[in-house]
């Protein structure tokens, strides 16, 4: 074939350097773009060969990239269809550049390397990024064709001439920049493939690699072993995802979950495969892992392809916020990945598969709740969070969870949201109709709380995660008609769920007076208040409690729920004494120092049960007790 020399038609002086100057921080890239292209080229000989439009054997495809650190070349090749000198004309030098006018007004616009990359058909010429020359040698698969080489030095200009290539395929040959260097060292380049081509459709080799092998026996009898080189097969080209379920065993969804984190320590609790081709394409396998008690958003667990090809682990725009908290896989090529976050959140397709996924979630959730309320219990530790989150961020997910989510009380019992408003609107409802639901948070610190509480027959829930808080204003919304969730140690119990009937106060006026009087002097605190009430006598002669809606704006302040203000307020406590109980008549009639000591000690023993008894005060109660006995 004759050598030609052209220019390519681009209406700029020279895109390479702003190309190079740009998407430098993203420039392992590259190797990504070039082997999808290779991966292209193998698919569509078998699809002609199909198809009955190649009547060649279609043989090995595997593709291969060769690293030679001396020459510094980084070499991808193809046995795909390959292009004559008029396909690269065209596909190169035309096509490729199709948008690049457009691609230097807007730029700067751009938030990363995918942006721009994808949205102006860049893809090739992502090489440039990393080399200082490229070439390519092919060989179409078309019958009579000549082989083809082009080169291009990142100007404006290149050179077509005779390729060298005997067989059908393309190389693409990278002669490697000073400034990319990182790239031609054996681990990087390992590091990239495992990262972007680890489930690509065709085999990818990259060198060898040197295995044991069981070698017969010693002399002794035990095992030998010889070492061998193999091929270095980067990718898995048939994964979990893209089969049927039907196909699919448990323990193939679990070696798959091994493969995508392969140092989790535990296994997932179960999956979800995702599989819809109308009105969207999407495939996927969701896990759910153990999540501890705590609120990890753990970023970066889902891994968002298209066509097997990874394209990034930042899927917020794609996933509901709440099932971040997931892992796993999503393939859709429908979803626009190379255009900037505001078209994503915008994109039809995209909020279709946000709602279908939302919807798959919920329904998974609900199928293994009514098949196995047990089993599902017995995860609700693992799941509860994860729920929650769904239900407080989400609405559609809300209405189903409704139905699934769990209510767990101190006794360890379930109850789903319906059966528990069933089980107590007779018994914790309130003088004025209210539907009290009691929670606690900490049941070894709220113990004697609890146990008057269940005293009364009343129900404690526990609400002790690090959404609860919010969660009990969810539940107050949600829960049932009239429903309010009141902590157990926010008031005295008969405060907490006040009825009709009245105790009476066994003292005097002028005698209760003289205890609140005992009380205020023994405490002495500013951010103690004192009341006395009239209280049953087998009841404790002094609580210490912080009011529900303070308490909880401050708690909702710790976790970030936008009510700063509160969280910058002191804590004010109520000091509740019972006034018939037989200890506080005691200390009225003792003398002046007595009473005020014995009110002293009843004041901390109350601080004790809740745990707010330290330091030095603890340390004088503990004498103070040592001096009464």
């Amino acid at each position: 074939m004759q050598e030609e020399k052209g220019t390519i038609s681009i209406h700029t002086e020279n895109i390479f350097p702003v190309i190079k100057k740009f998407l430098y921080s993203d420039n392992e890239i590259f190797l990504r773009e070039l082997v999808s292209n290779a991966v292209d080229a193998s698919q569509k000989i078998k699809r002609l060969a199909s198809l009955g439009q190649y009547s060649g054997e279609v043989g090995d495809l595997t593709i291969d990239v060769k690293l030679d650190e001396s020459a510094k070349t980084i070499t991808i090749s193809d046995h795909g269809i390959g292009m004559t000198a008029e396909e690269i004309k065209k596909y190169i030098n035309q096509i490729a550049f199709s948008g690049a006018t457009e691609f230097m007004e807007k730029f700067k616009e751009a938030n990363d390397a995918n942006e721009i990359i994808g949205r102006f058909g860049l893809g090739f010429y992502s090489a440039f990024m990393v080399a200082d020359q490229v070439e390519i040698n092919s060989l179409s698969y078309q019958e009579g064709a000549e082989p083809a080489h082009w080169t291009c030095d990142g100007s404006t200009t290149y050179e077509i001439n005779e390729g060298t290539r005997t067989t059908r395929g393309t190389d693409v040959i990278l002669h490697i920049n000073e400034e990319s260097a990182e790239f031609l060292n054996k681990s990087r380049i390992q590091e990239i493939l495992n990262k972007y081509a680890k489930f690509l459709p065709v085999p990818i080799r990259f060198g060898t690699k040197t295995e044991s092998e069981p070698d017969g026996e010693d002399a002794d009898g035990k095992p030998k072993y010889k070492t061998v080189e193999k091929d270095n097969i980067i990718n898995i080209t048939n994964p979990a995802w893209t089969k049927a379920p039907s196909e699919l065993t448990d323990q193939d969804y679990l070696d798959f979950y091994h493969e995508l984190y392969p140092h989790s320590m535990d296994e997932p609790l179960f999956w979800i495969h995702l599989n819809v081709d109308y009105p969207f394409n999407l495939t996927g396998i969701l896990y759910f892992p153990k999540i501890k008690n705590e609120l990890e958003i753990q970023r970066n667990k889902i891994k968002l392809y298209s066509r097997q090809v990874f394209i990034t682990d930042e899927v917020k725009d794609i996933v509901p916020e709440f099932l971040m908290l997931l892992q796993g896989v999503i393939d859709s090529p429908d979803i626009p990945l190379n255009v900037s976050r505001s078209f994503l959140q915008a994109d039809s397709n995209v909020k279709k598969i946000n709602n279908y996924i939302t919807k798959k979630v919920a329904d998974k959730l609900q199928e293994i709740f009514k098949a196995d309320r047990k089993g599902f219990e017995e995860k609700w530790n693992d799941i509860g969070l994860f729920i929650k989150y769904g239900m407080l961020t989400d609405e559609k997910f809300a209405e189903k969870a409704n139905d699934f989510c769990l209510l767990k009380d101190v006794d360890a019992a379930y109850y789903t949201m319906k059966e528990f408003y069933e089980k107590v609107k007779d018994i914790q409802v309130d003088k004025d109709g209210n539907i009290v639901y009691l929670y606690t948070n900490d049941q070894s610190q709220q113990d004697s709380f609890i146990s008057g509480a269940k005293a009364k027959g009343y129900d404690v829930l526990v609400l002790d995660g690090p959404l609860d808080v919010h969660f009990a204003g969810y539940l107050e919304q949600k829960g049932g008609e009239k429903v309010q969730l009141k902590r157990v140690d926010s008031d005295v119990i008969e405060k907490l769920i006040p009825k009709d009937e009245q105790l009476t106060l066994n003292l005097s006026e002028e005698e209760s007076k003289k205890a609140s009087e005992i009380f205020d002097k023994a405490i002495s605190r500013n951010d103690m208040k004192v009341e006395v009430d009239a209280l049953p006598e087998s009841d404790l002669p002094v609580s210490v409690t912080l009011d529900e809606f303070m308490r909880r704006m401050k708690d909702m302040a710790k976790t970030g729920g936008g009510m700063g203000f509160y969280g910058n307020l002191p804590d004010n406590y109520k000091v509740t004494v019972n006034g018939n109980h037989p200890l506080v008549k005691r200390i009225i009639e003792s003398s002046d120092e007595d009473g005020e000591k014995l009110a002293k000690q009843a004041f901390d023993l109350a601080l004790l049960s809740r745990g707010l008894l330290t330091g030095p005060e603890l340390t004088a109660f503990v004498k103070r007790s040592v001096d009464l006995i």
